[in-house]
């Protein structure tokens, strides 16, 4: 099978997710600064989940460009991710609505961590598919990066139940370590 249609699908996907985090967020109530800062948790969970989405889209486009072939086994890997990023405009939704109160703090890093798992699942899914030796085995590596962000959403989910702040601080730690796209898959393209 090609990958056309399934970076296609899911593209189509996440900018639906990104469109219903978009309608979460709603006008003040008043004309004033003091009525736009009462808006500070949506929009703070919007933009951190907006880049969280991005992080995902970005990755996923190098990860399907770096493979010449899926299967069933994919499909189904690419789903368990995207149902987990699914899942972030409720966990977006109830951890601004509670100015980021420490069990829906807690559960949005669960999703976090949910859909690095089904990352990682998805990326071993794409290594059995490809075969021994292929540009996607030599890329990834031993992916110390995405485990690292594992147990930084463990810690987050930890730290929620400690600080709101040391929650949140854990998983703003994990976005800007993969702001910048995954190199490694560049690199090894290019080459």
């Amino acid at each position: 099978m090609s990958t056309d249609r399934i970076m296609a699908f899911s593209d189509g996907v996440l900018a639906i997710i990104i469109t219903i985090m978009a309608l979460e967020l709603k006008a003040p109530h008043g004309a004033d600064f003091a009525a736009l800062a009462q808006q500070w948790p949506t929009f703070a969970a919007y933009v951190l989940s907006f880049i969280y989405v991005g992080i995902y889209w970005n990755n996923h486009h190098h990860l399907f460009f770096s493979v010449e072939k899926v299967n069933g086994a994919v499909l189904w890997a690419n789903m368990n991710l995207l149902f987990w990023l699914s899942l972030l405009p409720f966990a977006t939704a109830w951890m601004s609505d509670n100015h980021f109160a420490t069990l829906p703090l807690a559960i949005y890093g669960g999703v976090l961590m949910a859909a690095a798992f089904a990352y990682l699942l998805l990326v071993l899914a794409l290594l059995r598919a490809q075969g021994g030796g292929s540009v996607l085995a030599d890329a990834v590596g031993k992916d110390v990066k995405g485990k690292i962000s594992i147990v930084l959403y463990l810690a987050g989910i930890g730290g929620s139940f400690v600080s709101p702040w040391l929650g949140a601080g854990f998983y703003v730690a994990v976005a800007l370590m993969w702001l910048i796209p995954d190199r490694r898959i560049e690199k090894r393209l290019a080459a």
